[in-house]
């Protein structure tokens, strides 16, 4: 339930970081200007006391976040991707967010894979494991089908889940007002939308029916990528609140050393997590948007395993074309391209001038592109692009979320395991081949036919739609109701009004 009650639940954030002494762990590691830091800690110190006093046998951040719940915790996986945001101690402090956080009873698990198929487990399960990974929405175990005795993954949602999120969320569009309200400025960025956009996201995450739609196309997507493996859904034994995959062995791609002591290439496994997302994203507009370490793993062979469908991305063909241009542009240092390309899609208001903006956006790539290869970051590009393009007006674009969000995650997996990887090199050929086939004379004749075909399945409505339409045109306007009476709550209070005074005359 939105409203101001939810003021308790960000004064209660507030005061676990202070509590946990997350609050300064954090802000000191994203090196937070001083200001920032003193304000921060004399506005939470009061309520310090309020605080949930979380696990202390836990690191200050990670002890905060688990206390605070699923949605924190989901914020938490993200940055422990990100050691240049945060530095390479916190980073790997926040990395048992991924996989290792406290799991619930094999009881309460066994019982609501019962529940929600309706049948006994042993029936269904020959062996069934204690949990082998607990994360903030679900945990899995391993099991043997009793029918077929294949190794399977049986993923579990946690108890009272869905209520703990929906809380959370809650209290943040809560913050998104407070936020449009007190910096107007910030509304060009539609932080409820955005909200509005992960609270979907979430939802999805939390019924395990939909994570197993997601995991059968992408095994469909993805079954001539080399190298790539995704476990197939086991539809006769998932619902609502229990999916089953097959079982993939490997080692946690959070596991440089282990990686390397089974005499695998680090390098090469780091280039190609990059180029499958890349794949992913401009190939089938349909990708993993929650590539953190916790759900990826390496196989003794070196394939990469893919697992937890919850968040996917997905992008419609024009944005691909428009997010491929922008990406070309950068890596070819056509900056008035890039300009142009944010204009047709109508990314920055027309009433911008396209140069300006162009040499805004050369400001941003020279300095980067001229950096060594362990400085060239696509965090620090989107950084930068972000100023230019609330200087310029532009909204931020909501489909776009996840994609760039995935990007900077994805960068941090890629730079764990090799943190010379430069990531314009290897984005280069993919985006310059998904160019080759879809923009220019090719795409436009691909398109044509898409055209022709769409007219021709609406051909014999089209007269109809036609005359409809220049009917309505020549048609006289009907004036318009003023702003007022077509206000329902005026004609509430008439009625209201009207329904007191008409007793009252009558008695006189």
């Amino acid at each position: 339930m939105r409203g101001p009650h939810n003021i308790w639940r960000l004064i209660r954030t507030g005061a676990t970081m202070e509590r946990t002494g997350a609050m300064g762990v954090v802000l000191e590691a994203m090196e937070a200007p001083r200001q920032l830091r003193v304000l921060a800690r004399v506005l939470a110190w009061p309520f310090k006391w309020l605080g949930y006093k979380g696990d202390e046998t836990l690191p200050p951040a990670t002890r905060a976040l688990t206390a605070l719940g699923p949605a924190y915790i989901k914020f938490g996986q993200i940055l422990s991707t990100r050691p240049d945001i945060v530095g390479e101690d916190l980073a790997v402090q926040l990395r048992v967010l991924q996989d290792q956080l406290p799991p619930f009873s094999r009881d309460v698990a066994k019982a609501a894979i019962e529940e929600e198929l309706d049948r006994p487990l042993d029936e269904m399960f020959s062996e069934f494991s204690e949990p082998v990974a607990a994360a903030s929405i679900a945990q899995v175990h391993k099991a043997v089908l009793a029918e077929t005795g294949q190794e399977v993954a049986v993923k579990v949602l946690r108890p009272g889940i869905d209520r703990a999120f929906q809380k959370d969320i809650d209290a943040f569009y809560l913050a998104a007002r407070m936020i449009e309200l007190v910096a107007p400025a910030s509304r060009r960025l539609r932080p409820t939308d955005v909200i509005a956009h992960f609270e979907g996201v979430v939802h999805g995450e939390l019924d395990l029916r939909l994570e197993a739609s997601s995991a059968s196309e992408f095994v469909a997507n993805t079954a001539e990528d080399d190298g790539f493996v995704v476990p197939a859904p086991m539809w006769g034994y998932s619902a609502r609140r229990v999916m089953t995959l097959g079982w993939a062995e490997g080692i946690p791609m959070g596991d440089v050393d282990a990686i390397k002591a089974a005499g695998l290439d680090t390098v090469a496994i780091g280039t190609r997590v990059l180029e499958l997302f890349l794949q992913h994203a401009l190939r089938d507009g349909f990708f993993h948007a929650d590539m953190h370490q916790g759900n990826l793993k390496v196989a003794e062979n070196g394939d990469i395993i893919c697992y937890d469908f919850g968040i996917m991305g997905r992008i419609d063909e024009y944005t691909r074309r428009v997010y491929a241009e922008i990406l070309f542009g950068f890596i070819r240092k056509d900056y008035h391209r890039v300009a142009e390309v944010h204009f047709e899609a109508g990314y920055v208001p027309s009433d911008q001038d396209v140069d300006d903006f162009a040499r805004a956006l050369r400001a941003v790539g020279d300095p980067i592109f001229g950096m060594d290869a362990t400085h060239i970051s696509m965090a620090r590009l989107l950084s930068h692009l972000f100023e230019v393009t609330e200087r310029f007006g532009m909204e931020t674009r909501t489909e776009l979320i996840l994609l760039q969000r995935t990007m900077v995650v994805v960068e941090g997996v890629a730079r764990s395991l090799d943190s010379h990887i430069n990531i314009w090199e290897v984005a280069k050929p993919i985006v310059e081949r998904y160019i080759a086939e879809n923009v220019g004379p090719k795409a436009f004749m691909r398109d044509l036919v898409k055209t022709v075909r769409v007219l021709g399945r609406f051909g014999p409505k089209l007269p109809k739609m036609a005359e409809t339409a220049l009917v309505r045109q020549s048609q006289t306007p009907a004036r318009p109701q003023s702003r007022w009476t077509r206000h329902p709550a005026l004609w509430l209070v008439i009625g209201v009004g009207v329904g007191v005074a008409v007793p009252l005359l009558t008695l006189h």
